[in-house]
Order: structure tokens, then C-alpha cells, then sequence
């Protein structure tokens, strides 16, 4: 009688452990499944600011015949950009398009024609608003990627996130609070 008793009482053990181990594990898929999600996000707003990078340079093309070198490093950067992967390559590589997209502006202040253009005045505008939608599906993701990692990083979770290979996501960030800002130009 007594070992039924200490078998049904290990046997309920058993079970909620194997319960606690199916939603741990559970919850680790579904917030890994959320930093995919977010990450896609921050994809879909990355090309969509190279396609309007890429369309900036060719409006600017003729205008700017003098300044070659500062649309070759546009281009180049915007290359570097589309072909990084991961997180924190993504970031860097961002980091430097923004820099020089804004040393692009900055050279066009010099060119009268290129301020009164509607072209160039609707791309800078588009360019201003993809900005700000990279900066919420950044915010997405880095949230669900801080979340991830804690629940990777706590005890006892850790112990399920270890036994199948969760591993921690890096944040997406932009390098420092100047290359954060959208750059302006005084048109």
C-alpha cells in the first residue's frame, strides 16, 4: 500500500515536470518564432529603404556629375548593406549607408537645382519615413529579442533552452545617436 502511495506521488511529479518541460520549451519556440518575425520586418523596411537609396543616387546622377566618388561610396555602401547577414553585421552595415547618405545630402545643399527638384524632394521624403518605420521594427525586434534571451539566460528555463540548442540573438542596433538620426538638409 505504501509503495502504490510513493509511486502515484512520483508518477505526479514525473508529469509535472514533463508538463513544465513541454511549456518552457514551448514558450522558447514561440519567442523565437515573435525575434523571426520581428527580424523579417526589419528586412522588408531595410530593402525598402536600398530601393529608395538606389532610386536617390540615379535622380541625383546628373546633377551631381562632379561628386562621383560620393555617389560610388553611396552605391558601395548600399551593396554592403544588402549582402550582410545577421544582426549585428546588418547594424554595421546600416551604420555606414546612413553615413553616407547623410555626407550625400550634405553635398547637395551645394546644388540649387537639386533642392527645387520634386524627385529628389519625394525620395528624401520617402527616405525620412522609412527611417521611421526601421526604428519601430527595430524596437519590435529587439524587444522580442530581449525576451528570448532572458528566458534563455533564467533558471530553470535555461536548463530546456540548453538541452535543445536555443541560442541568444543579438540586438539590431545602429552605432551611435548621430547615425540613429535621420539626416536633414535644409532645402
Amino acid at each position: 500500500m505504501y509503495a502504490a502511495g510513493t509511486f502515484g506521488v512520483f508518477f505526479v511529479l514525473l508529469a509535472l515536470i514533463v508538463f513544465w518541460a513541454i511549456s518552457v520549451y514551448n514558450r522558447l519556440v514561440r519567442q523565437r518564432a515573435l525575434k523571426d518575425e520581428g527580424w523579417s520586418g526589419i528586412d522588408v523596411q531595410l530593402k525598402r529603404r536600398h530601393d529608395v537609396v538606389g532610386n536617390l543616387v540615379n535622380a541625383v546622377k546628373g546633377f551631381m556629375q562632379h561628386e562621383k566618388s560620393i555617389l560610388e561610396e553611396v552605391t558601395r555602401q548600399r551593396s554592403m548593406s544588402r549582402e550582410a547577414s545577421g544582426a549585428a553585421a546588418v547594424g554595421l552595415a546600416e551604420t555606414g549607408l546612413s553615413q553616407a547618405v547623410g555626407r550625400l545630402f550634405a553635398v547637395m545643399e551645394n546644388y540649387p537645382t537639386l533642392k527645387a527638384n520634386e524627385n529628389v524632394l519625394q525620395l528624401q521624403a520617402a527616405l525620412a519615413d522609412l527611417e521611421d518605420e526601421i526604428q519601430k521594427a527595430r524596437r519590435y525586434y529587439n524587444a522580442t529579442v530581449r525576451d528570448l534571451n532572458v528566458s534563455i539566460q533564467s533558471f530553470p528555463s535555461n536548463i530546456i533552452a540548453q538541452r535543445f540548442g536555443f541560442q541568444k540573438a543579438d540586438f539590431f542596433e545602429l552605432t551611435t545617436v548621430q547615425e540613429r538620426d535621420v539626416p536633414t538638409v535644409a532645402l
